[in-house]
């Protein structure tokens, strides 16, 4: 599980570097910092239920800053 995570990282490093070239740069910053925290708990050698309970946490706080974003911030524009 542990290289799951480092693989994830490698996932959000390639993004974040693709976002980097496309002149997106707070998107490569939260980016570069996913990756950190990717590849940080993939080197810490934890149990597979915690690895499970961290990705758990992080789907739960994505899903609800990605939902209070699309609410509060988006502007519908209807062409």
């Amino acid at each position: 599980m542990d290289r799951m995570f480092r693989m994830i990282g490698f996932w959000t490093a390639v993004f974040a570097v693709l976002f980097f070239v496309g002149d997106m740069f707070s998107m490569a910053v939260l980016f570069f910092a996913q990756t950190a925290l990717f590849v940080g708990l993939g080197f810490m050698k934890l149990t597979e239920r915690m690895y499970l309970y961290i990705f758990g946490a992080y789907l739960a706080v994505f899903f609800v800053g990605f939902s209070y974003y699309t609410t509060f911030f988006m502007n519908p524009t209807f062409s």
